[in-house]
């Protein structure tokens, strides 16, 4: 039976093994020592909840799936459409082009297209890399078109110690945050002072439902812990990361399982508000880096 993820590599560096497959050029799995760092999912399985995709050209949701851009107004199809938006990009059910130059890396190519609603032609590269202190992640885009193209990166790992989210400290370096409405869609970035969306120290996460943007991000890494075992997992930002979306998945089951920390160029919906939202030029390239590290 063919596997609807596509063909699966298998990385390996010391106490770090992975598993990134050929559909959305995926992360499906990440382990140290043989304990998860992400929840994943089966082979053979359909991935659910977006889990480990890669978002481009733009990350989580566009609302109405209308955007205006150099003076055109384009109309992405609805793939929320409970909601009516257009969510999470482009590529995550497309099949890359995959490589593996050695067993500790993978590389994952794909060519976007001009499309209904994006009429704008990308080279897609993913670089998937074990090293000592983890995995090192890499998502960049090329416009090989002939005028400006929008665009937004993201990555959605879901974090995991095994523990409910409950009873796990959260630390993110951001200073700043948007409230939600019922559509997904953010409103204006504002300061995370005195609100209960403060991590920027360690914090137990308690009942709080999560499923907001962050922005003005620090150097400082994002940690989720379990204070009981001693684990945790970091997420060291790199370049192209200007917003992090931290997600309880008090929608999933089981829910609260799992937290996912999204690493982000822009915010939910920059495709209508704009916020740090990149106009790739004609032989333009950006880049999206993190590393996730496990202990």
């Amino acid at each position: 039976m063919r596997d609807p993820a596509g063909p699966t590599i298998v990385l390996e560096h010391g106490p770090y093994a992975a598993e990134v497959v050929g559909v959305g050029a995926a992360l499906r799995s990440l382990t140290h020592d043989g304990r998860d760092l992400v929840a994943g999912w089966p082979a053979g399985e359909i991935c659910p909840d977006y889990r480990g995709w890669v978002l481009q050209p733009w990350p989580n949701r566009v609302g109405d799936g209308r955007y205006d851009f150099d003076g055109a107004t384009h109309q992405l199809a609805w793939t929320e459409p409970e909601h009516g938006n257009a969510l999470h990009g482009l590529v995550g059910w497309v099949r890359w082009e995959a490589h593996q130059p050695d067993p500790a890396r993978a590389r994952f190519h794909h060519e976007l297209v001009p499309q209904a609603g994006y009429p704008f032609a990308l080279d897609l590269r993913v670089d998937y890399r074990l090293g000592d202190d983890g995995l090192h992640v890499a998502v960049t885009a090329t416009n090989v078109g002939d005028r400006p193209a929008p665009y937004g990166a993201g990555h959605h790992p879901y974090l995991t110690v095994d523990r409910p989210a409950d009873d796990l400290e959260l630390t993110l370096p951001a200073r700043t945050w948007c409230e939600m409405d019922d559509r997904g869609l953010p409103g204006p970035a504002q300061p995370i002072d005195e609100t209960a969306y403060d991590f920027r120290s360690a914090r137990r996460i308690g009942d709080l439902v999560l499923d907001h943007p962050f922005g003005g991000l620090t150097d400082a890494p994002a940690v989720l812990r379990d204070p009981e075992s001693g684990r945790e997992i970091t997420l060291h930002l790199g370049e192209g990361c200007r917003w992090l979306h931290v997600f309880t998945c008090d929608t999933h089951d089981p829910a609260r399982r799992a937290v996912a920390i999204e690493p982000m160029s822009c915010p939910p919906d920059a495709f209508r508000t704009g916020a740090d939202l990149v106009a790739l030029e004609p032989g333009e390239s950006h880049r999206l880096a993190f590393t996730l590290t496990g202990s």
